[in-house]
């Protein structure tokens, strides 16, 4: 059963991935081969309030089937980081008087991906019992964080159960550029293949 994320009302799709996520095959990895169980469920940007709707009532259908599902949102977690290292009143000071370049180059330093965001994401992981693990926020946090780059070094770390991000754009493949995740379905730079399209998984 193939879904197109382009077609399909809200309900047929959460019907889709309640159904998928709830199965024992995707919960233990089953059929992956040795790709990481990562999972793009795109949407389109307009849908952005329906979707987050959507994604808090199969949280609920599946924690009330027995299914612990751990929420990570890049943008509160992002704000977290910025209390607890105090930089957060520095930030709401500063912000008006920096260009958006230094805003990004700044929040990139204090929000590294590999050093400080990542190892924050990972003691949640390691810290909540979990059976699979919703990603949201992504465009919340662009351009200073780029889910490629999270993907990338969550790897090694959040491969022990099912990860799905919900993207706001496309996420597409192509034997002449490879996969990339279109944020907004219009920034194409971010070169990401090792992820599978949600809606493209057999239930």
């Amino acid at each position: 059963m193939t879904v197109d994320t382009e077609t399909q009302p809200i309900p047929e799709r959460f019907d889709h991935l309640y159904k998928l996520i709830s199965s024992e095959r995707f919960l233990k990895k089953q059929g992956l081969g040795n790709e990481v169980p990562f999972f793009i469920c795109p949407y389109r940007p307009s849908e952005a309030i329906e979707m987050e709707r959507m994604q808090k009532q199969l949280k609920n259908k599946l924690t009330q089937t027995g299914i612990q599902v751990l929420e990570i949102n890049l943008y509160d977690i992002s704000v977290e980081i910025l209390k607890e290292n105090d930089d957060w009143d520095w930030y709401l000071e500063e912000e008006p008087k920096m260009t958006k370049e230094e805003l990004k180059e700044e929040l990139q330093s204090i929000l590294d991906i590999e050093t400080v965001l990542v190892p924050a994401i990972a003691n949640r992981i390691t810290e909540e019992d979990h059976d699979v693990i919703f990603m949201a926020g992504v465009g919340e946090v662009y351009p200073y964080i780029r889910s490629h780059n999270v993907l990338n070094n969550l790897q090694s770390t959040a491969k022990e159960h099912p990860m799905v991000m919900f993207f706001p754009g496309q996420y597409t493949h192509s034997l002449e550029s490879g996969a990339s995740l279109d944020l907004f379905g219009r920034l194409h730079d971010d070169k990401y293949y090792r992820a599978f399209n949600i809606y493209h998984c057999e239930i």
